[in-house]
C-alpha cells in the first residue's frame, strides 16, 4: 500500500461536472469579491492608519503582518517567474504588497482567462 503512486483522478469529463478552470474561477473570483468588500466595509469603520498604533503594540499583528508579507513575496516570486519583462514584475510587486489578496487573486483570475480552450490548468504554473 506504502509503496504505490498517489495518483489524481482523471478530469472529469462528465456533462454538468466543472472542470477545474471554473473551479478555480469561482474561488479567485469569491476571493478577490470577499475581500473588496472586506476592505470597503472595514475602512468605513476604522481607518488604517488610525489602527496602526494598536497593530504596532500588538506582537500577534505584528506576526501576522510578517507571515502576510512573506506569503505575497513568495506569491511574487511566481509572477516574477511568470512576466517576461521587468516593468509588469515591478508593477505587480507594488500592487501585491499594497492590496494583498485582492491583487493575488485578480492576478490569478487574469491568468485563468488567459488559457485557451482546452489547454489545462497546469499550465498557469508555467511560463507562458
Amino acid at each position: 500500500m506504502w509503496g504505490r503512486r498517489f495518483r489524481l483522478p482523471a478530469r472529469a469529463t462528465q456533462e454538468g461536472t466543472p472542470n477545474m478552470k471554473t473551479t478555480l474561477t469561482a474561488i479567485f473570483a469569491g476571493i478577490f469579491l470577499f475581500m473588496i468588500v472586506l476592505t470597503v466595509r472595514t475602512s468605513m469603520t476604522v481607518s488604517l492608519w488610525s489602527a496602526w498604533n494598536y497593530f504596532a503594540d500588538n506582537p500577534w499583528a505584528v506576526a501576522t503582518l510578517y507571515d502576510a508579507y512573506f506569503g505575497f513575496f513568495t506569491f511574487w516570486c511566481w509572477v516574477a517567474y511568470k512576466e517576461h519583462f521587468w516593468a509588469p514584475r515591478i508593477l505587480w510587486l507594488i500592487a501585491i504588497f499594497a492590496l494583498g489578496n485582492i491583487a493575488m487573486s485578480f492576478y490569478v483570475l487574469i491568468q485563468l482567462f488567459r488559457l485557451k480552450p482546452g489547454q489545462p490548468v497546469d499550465a498557469l504554473l508555467r511560463r507562458a
